[in-house]
């Protein structure tokens, strides 16, 4: 403020302008200052340029006595001084033109005080500084003593109860009462005038309470954009924006109605049901009506929402138009028509096409099924819509959009938010804006703000993005409205991120049979006697004409019936179906495929020559794109391998991308370091080397007609990445999605997304993906943490059944992988890489695929595939068998070793350097879930005499063995015990069997009647002889430890076991006295060492044991 009034009292002094004038004659020519001066008479605001008002000179002598009085009141006689202090004169308009943020000096005298038209003295200019800044602060900090809370437990603490003070407090300036009469001019930077230029500091200071301290809160100040920052000033500080029409408020009553008639239903019919209402935050099912609404009427035709449990039901209710049976139906504990575990029912999603009554156009609503882990659904909502913008050529977010609903602990606390909102300006990852409603209980479970965060607000991770956050009273529905169209067109208008914070309260506990007084008595106090949202609106309206009492409780009863009849229609169902909650439904797809037949993956030898050409050819105008000369290097042995008809990694990876493209099938490949690759293979983007952003790739040019390909390096996150492109594969079924780890061994960063949506995604929800997840694996003396993708998590979340060998049969493999819940694979050549993403598409569903791939492998020489194992007639191989000696000579063999991944190189390096060709064979496991049993079965019928190894390089706790060997055994004895409940004809006797291959005992005791008794009754059953007491006796004992043990297996229907071959419990009957043992590494903590020379040794002993003979 200072150097403002500096600046303005030099600017304003005669002796400045001497000064000035003095100074422009000594440092410069006469050329010069003629330029100068003609220029500053151009700039003199109230300078005339010509004479065209007045005849003669005395319109002229006038001006000049003006212009002089100007400058020095004292330069002119006293009579010119009063006549132009009277304010009588009018000075002729100026022709200048008027620069860009400048005022008339007059602007700064009004209401007295200085003299009008003279310069204002230093009161009047700081005067107006002060009111300027206080304009300022109320944009800036008048958030901070808004009245926000509808509890009042977290009121702002006021000096003398005034907002108004405490703004102004800080600048010096008191005003007194004829100070707040007298008038100010009005910044650019604030729109509360109207259409009026200024107004009394009282009219100031009241509009800008009303605006920024009432029951509504905007952060903005620290959005870097003029423009934006005017853009939200003139929507919230324009008078009358809050103004609604009696039809307005009345369609704002009639939304709240059902939102709250909907819980108090729930209440009433399902009393000891958890549910996770939204009592207290009503007004968010009004809000995202409003979203949609506004959106709607700017063009939007497709919004996908994601959100917690809180307030799910009542969404899927009055938001989405859920048939309320269905949702009644999921409390009846009903047995589920369709495959699957299900889910509970704050969990589910949906998807509806319906028409908004209010705008009177189609809508598709989608609510993205999700699990606890909160927030986890943000990025798989984000990916979601990103694919639908892409595919329906939406490249500037007008028709798709995103609606994220949160808590406010959950906001701030999960890490995942932050990730997601850092994807939301990425070229290949922004959605073009989501807008996101924070439902603020002001209380996270049982743990208070102050203990949950540290920010001031639950919402400021959204300052990082330069997001608008809009908080807003939730027991104000107009002012929540308001907000709410605010935030829909400040998308449609720059199609960035916004908050809107709907500060409310939780009227139950943290769901409804929770009890909140334990822990927060004084706010629940509070809360019981707090009249809610409905009736403080009705009270409101009925108080100001709007509706009458009997408008109110008829609005309330017609909801009331509805939902009767939706209730009694539920009782008529006898099923629950987990289709009708799916999210993301596949138009089309389904109908009339045969669900076993797969189409093949091989493709002419023409195809694989003329995609290898293109990916080895630098860009057409290759004599102006300068290549690094690395990548020259790299380009020609790409094409010395296409002229010798072989691939390896890289080229096979590529073979499988533009054979996809050409068939139509769009590919995206995404995460860390991907368009090179962590290891520096892909080289999928070419850089200019002399031009910034100038870039080439090539398997986007391979086909004029081709699919799109995308290749996009990801920011530095797994949790939000994978996410993002979970849900962009849920989207399309006929596109290949992939997802890149830097290591596997980053990936469990991302373990929810992996545990809770693609492992178990379709049993729960019913819903699809074909994502494909490549995680570089391999024991290669890099540490513990950059050596393992874990696959034995991945191997233990695998669905089917150790103890179940299917039926064979000429479908065995596909029927393997239309049953269990995803693929995970170790392959070791380019071919069968090629084949294994080239099935994702071929495969009459989808399926995730979990591929461990290579780094030392990606240069091997070995590593190579020729073109024939790539065309026509070849496919994916889940075992590829020995082909060397020992193949050859089966009966000879002395031990066979299964493997899978990169160590197979290691043995057969070690094999050869033995010179064991012949005694030993090597099998590689390359589909290591589901298990290919009836492969492993021909195999070792083929070596009948051989000792049979499985050999890895991971640690014995680690890797796929504990996931192999018991299915091992299954797929060697292939029989199993029949114990009573498996064969009726049978006698009811005890039997003890022993299973050679484990040495476990199974004991089995059954009877036809215990068998007809439930599960649980059975498994705690005791099976007491004739005569047995009731008493605690050693006979009861062994009794009960006699009883038969029961495996769920006899009752579980799920997805990895044909109908109709249950697997019988007990212990195998070994036929064929066959094992198989383990070679490798010792148990460990860790997945590797961080010795190179311990991890050699390591190595070697591992590859002695197994190759030894």
């Amino acid at each position: 403020m200072h150097r403002a009034h500096t600046a303005f009292s030099l600017a304003l002094s005669p002796m400045a302008h001497k000064n000035f004038a003095t100074w422009l004659f000594k440092s410069g020519t006469s050329q010069k200052v003629a330029k100068a001066t003609a220029a500053a008479a151009v700039r003199t605001y109230n300078s005339a340029a010509a004479e065209p008002f007045a005849n003669g000179s005395t319109a002229t002598y006038v001006e000049e006595m003006y212009n002089a009085w100007l400058r020095d009141p004292a330069s002119v006689h006293t009579s010119w001084d009063a006549y132009f202090r009277s304010n009588t004169y009018t000075s002729p308009p100026n022709l200048a033109p008027v620069q860009a943020n400048t005022l008339p000096l007059t602007a700064f005298s009004l209401g007295g005080g200085a003299v009008a038209g003279a310069a204002p003295d230093s009161k009047t200019i700081d005067d107006h500084l002060a009111v300027q800044a206080i304009i300022r602060s109320y944009q800036i900090r008048g958030h901070n003593i808004a009245h926000l809370d509808p509890l009042e437990i977290n009121s702002p603490e006021l000096p003398g109860n005034s907002s108004t003070k405490s703004i102004y407090a800080n600048f010096s300036f008191e005003p007194s009462e004829q100070d707040m009469e007298r008038q100010f001019k009005l910044p650019s930077t604030t729109f509360i005038g109207g259409d009026e230029a200024s107004l009394p500091l009282k009219e100031i200071l009241n509009r800008l309470e009303n605006v920024y301290c009432n029951k509504i809160g905007v952060e903005f100040m620290f959005i870097n954009s003029l423009e934006q920052c005017n853009w939200i000033r003139k929507h919230f500080e324009t008078p009358g924006v809050l103004n609604f029409s009696p039809e307005e408020k009345r369609l704002i009553l009639a939304r709240l109605t059902r939102a709250t008639g909907f819980e108090a239903f729930l209440a009433k019919k399902y009393s000891s049901e958890k549910r996770f209402g939204l009592e207290g935050c009503e007004i968010m099912i009004p809000a995202l009506k409003e979203i949609i609404d506004v959106s709607t009427e700017l063009g939007v035709e497709s919004v996908i929402m994601g959100m917690p449990h809180r307030g799910r039901l009542n969404t899927l209710a009055n938001v989405c138009r859920k048939p309320l049976n269905q949702i009644f139906t999921q409390f009846a504990g009903l047995e589920a028509a369709d495959d699957g575990s299900g889910d509970v029912k704050y969990h589910l999603g949906t998807y509806i096409e319906r028409l908004n009554r209010v705008t009177n156009k189609n809508i598709r609503l989608a609510v993205v099924a999700n699990p606890s882990h909160l927030e986890a659904v943000d990025p798989v909502v984000q990916g979601k819509t990103r694919a639908e913008q892409f595919y329906r050529g939406d490249q500037e977010g007008k028709k798709v959009m995103s609606i994220l609903i949160h808590g406010d602990a959950a906001f701030c606390g999960q890490g995942v938010v932050y990730e997601t909102m850092h994807l939301s300006d990425l070229p290949d990852y922004t959605t073009h804006g989501t807008i996101h409603v924070v439902a603020n209980n002001q209380i996270g479970f049982t743990t208070d703000p102050r203990f949950s965060r540290s920010s001031p607000y639950c919402t400021d991770v959204a300052r990082v993005v330069n997001a608008p956050i809009f908080h807003v009273n939730a027991d104000d529905p107009e002012a929540v409205m308001h907000v709410c169209k605010v935030a829909a067109e400040w998308r449609a208008t720059f199609h960035k991120d916004c908050v809107i914070d709907l500060v409310g309260y939780r009227r139950n506990g943290h769901n409804e049979i929770d009890e909140p007084m334990f822990t927060q008595p004084l706010m629940y106090q509070k809360i019981r006697k707090h009249k809610n949202c409905l009736d403080l609106y009705a009270d409101k309206l009925i108080a100001e004409g709007t509706v009458t009492g009997e408008e109110v409780k008829s609005v309330a009863a017609k909801y009331e019936n509805i939902c009767e009849e939706a209730f009694a229609l539920a009782k008529t169902e006898t099923h629950v179906k987990y289709k009708d909650w799916l999210d993301s439904p596949w138009s089309g797809f389904f109908e009339g495929k045969d669900p076993l037949k797969v189409a093949p993956t091989g493709v002419k030898e023409e195809t694989l020559i003329h995609i290898g050409n293109r990916f080895s050819m630098p860009p057409p105008n290759a004599a102006e794109f300068v290549i690094h000369k690395g990548l020259m290097r790299v380009l020609a042995a790409r094409k010395n391998m296409v002229d010798e008809k072989i691939a390896d990694w890289a080229l096979g990876e590529a073979m499988a991308f533009g054979s996809l493209l050409k068939e139509g099938i769009h590919v995206r490949l995404s995460g860390q370091d991907v368009e090179r690759g962590t290891f520096s293979h892909r080289h999928h983007v070419l850089h200019h080397q002399l031009v910034d952003k100038a870039t080439y790739n090539s398997l986007q040019h391979m086909y004029p007609d081709q699919a799109p390909y995308s290749v996009s390096n990801s920011s530095l996150s797994e949790y939000a990445v994978l996410g993002f492109e979970h849900g962009y594969s849920m989207t399309n079924p006929n596109a290949l999605v992939l997802w890149e780890a830097q290591f596997g061994d980053f990936s469990n960063t991302a373990q929810s997304i992996i545990d809770q949506f693609i492992s178990s995604g379709q049993s729960k929800w019913v819903r699809q993906s074909g994502l494909v997840m490549l995680l570089p694996h391999g024991m290669e003396g890099m540490g513990p943490e950059h050596s393992s993708c874990r696959v034995e998590r991945f191997l233990q979340m695998s669905s089917d059944d150790p103890d179940y060998f299917p039926p064979e049969s000429d479908e065995f493999a596909v029927r393997q992988l239309h049953d269990i819940n995803w693929i995970v694979a170790n392959c070791t050549t380019p071919a069968n890489y090629y084949h294994i993403l080239r099935r994702q598409i071929a495969l009459p569903f989808r399926k995730p695929l979990i591929l461990c791939t290579p780094k030392s492998l990606l240069r091997h020489p070995e590593a190579k595939s020729p073109f024939s194992e790539m065309s026509e007639g070849s496919e994916f191989q889940r075992i590829i068998p020995d082909n060397g000696p020992a193949g050859q000579n089966p009966a000879n063999v002395k031990k066979v070793v299964f493997c899978s991944g990169r160590v197979y190189y290691d043995l057969t390096k070690m094999r050869t350097e033995k010179q064991l060709e012949s005694d030993v064979a090597i099998l590689r496991v390359e589909q290591v879930s589901p298990f290919p049993f009836d492969l492993v079965k021909e195999q070792a019928n083929l070596y009948k005499n051989a000792e049979l190894v499985w050999a890895q390089e991971e640690h014995k706790n680690q890797g796929s063995w504990t996931y192999v060997q018991p299915r091992f055994l299954t797929a060697l004895n292939h029989s199993r015990d029949v114990s009573q409940s498996d064969d009726p004809m049978s006698s009811n006797t005890t039997t003890n069997t022993t299973n050679t291959t484990t040495d476990h005992t199974n004991h089995v005791s059954a009877s036809s009647e215990s068998e007809s008794k439930p599960w649980l009754s059975r498994m705690f059953a005791s099976n007491k002889s004739d005569g047995s007491t009731d008493g605690g006796s050693a006979t009861g004992t062994a009794d009960f430890n006699a009883a038969k043990h029961f495996d769920l297996k006899n009752v579980r229907h799920d997805f990895n076991r044909p109908a109709g071959n249950a697997a019988a419990p007990g212990a195998r009957i070994s036929k064929t006295g066959r094992k198989i043992s383990y070679t490798g590494r010792a148990a460990s903590a860790s997945t590797a060492t961080g010795s190179k020379a311990q991890h050699i040794r390591e190595l070697n002993a591992l590859l002695n044991d197994a190759i030894s003979v």
